[in-house]
């Protein structure tokens, strides 16, 4: 079975800014997949070419099969995917399940209306002006858009951004029944906390060219990182009193390892034997926030520096 987005050599330029430059990457079927970077990296205009808005000036591009560019295939295509963009332009003064209705008559198959209201926790608003909505409501009735058609593949382009922390979460739900269901999705996000709790794959795109690809925990090196132990320094003693080398800053001593058990044991067993209390103990690896600004910032500071002690 090909890929469900296949993208080989693409480039893109306007005028003489190069916004794409030899972008490759797939997108499985039944996976989703986050395409990460700054404003003004090729990110907006890779997905452009995919969803068929926007011309290459080279390279090959699948998507479910098709070449997005071929107008022959575009109303096939925009029968299979579904998009939620930033801002998606609705009536007003339609009510909520209206709306989602007049869209459903756009397609052969859509899914029952009622339904995706059910799905994107619109139900209880199904009568509500569409000017009524708040922010995060209207971010659910984007979403109940972009699936009404039931597509194959769905495109999700900074999907909960205006959310609240508990509607991020009930977002993120829904994301992963739908690719349960067998959804293909194309995710873009700022937030990486969602790219972490969603992705099954990601890729970076700095500069027009994709830096780095591979799964949340793995990008760039991530699972090889050395890890970072924090604590409070107990009353009455010094950093040079510790057993290894550390750092002070912040209120807490940090100690860089890449071998986190040795470390610990041995910082434990100092404390055990001085009856010191080790306040605010942590050990964490670099996150995947760290390595993305590593990426796509070299000047950034890395989340657990390089340096390594035994």
């Amino acid at each position: 079975m090909t890929s469900a987005v296949a993208v080989g050599g693409l480039a893109k330029s306007y005028g003489s800014v190069h916004a794409v430059r030899d972008v490759s990457f797939t997108v499985e079927h039944g996976e989703i997949f986050a395409l990460l970077g700054p404003n003004g990296a090729g990110k907006s205009t890779t997905l452009e070419i995919l969803e068929g808005f926007r011309a290459r000036d080279a390279g090959q591009v699948g998507v479910l099969g098709m070449d997005p560019g071929d107008q022959a295939e575009g109303r096939e295509l925009r029968e299979r995917i579904g998009l939620v963009l930033q801002d998606i332009a609705v009536e007003p003064y339609l009510t909520v399940r209206e709306t989602l209705a007049r869209n459903a008559g756009y397609y052969r198959w859509p899914r029952d209306v009622d339904e995706v209201l059910g799905l994107v926790g619109l139900t209880e608003l199904r009568r509500r002006k569409v000017r009524t909505l708040s922010g995060g409501q209207k971010r659910r009735l984007d979403l109940a858009l972009g699936v009404i058609g039931n597509p194959s593949l769905l495109f999700l382009d900074e999907p909960t951004t205006g959310f609240d922390p508990n509607a991020r979460r009930s977002a993120w739900q829904l994301v992963r029944n739908l690719r349960d269901a067998g959804t293909t999705i194309l995710l873009t996000t700022h937030y990486m906390e969602e790219a972490q709790e969603l992705a099954d794959r990601v890729a970076v795109i700095a500069g027009g060219r994709i830096v780095s690809e591979g799964t949340p925990d793995t990008l760039a090196g991530r699972d090889n990182d050395g890890a970072r132990i924090r604590f409070g320094l107990p009353h009455g003693f010094a950093v040079t009193d510790l057993p290894f080398a550390a750092s002070r800053g912040d209120g807490l001593v940090t100690v860089e390892t890449t071998d986190p058990t040795r470390t610990l044991h041995e910082l434990t067993g100092w404390a055990l034997r001085r009856g010191a209390v080790l306040d605010r103990l942590t050990v964490d690896r670099p996150t995947l926030e760290d390595v993305y600004l590593r990426l796509t910032d070299p000047g950034a500071p890395a989340g657990a520096p390089e340096r390594s002690v035994r």
